[in-house]
């Protein structure tokens, strides 16, 4: 696994499952195609981090945590209305985000220390 692999689970999740709750919702908000927006940016820039371009690299990592965090609000609602199906779509964005992150980080370590 590598991040190039990595980001492309995430984009496919927050896509997928973005939609899935939008689509799934009996009163759907256009907020709730954030998820899906962020999975469309990352699809597009994910050849970017196969020929290993560090700024887009750095800016999708940027973009992965600001969607962590802006995850964390939806789940809060999901788990305050006793949603199990939100907290599931949810926490599983929240999951392939932490997971995508985990190797941006590992292939950033990795280049450092093949420059020293």
């Amino acid at each position: 696994m590598n991040s190039y692999k990595a980001n492309l689970i995430n984009a496919i999740v927050l896509v997928a499952v973005g939609l899935w709750g939008y689509l799934a919702s009996e009163t759907p908000s256009v907020t709730a195609l954030i998820p899906v927006a962020f999975g469309g940016v990352f699809l597009l820039l994910s050849q970017g981090i196969k020929k290993d371009n560090k700024v887009i690299a750095h800016v999708i990592v940027v973009l992965t945590l600001v969607i962590i965090i802006a995850l964390f609000k939806p789940l809060f609602g999901a788990i305050g209305r006793n949603d199990m199906q939100g907290i599931s779509r949810v926490g599983l964005m929240i999951l392939t985000s932490i997971f995508a992150m985990i190797y941006f980080i590992k292939s950033f370590i990795d280049a450092r220390k093949s420059r020293s």
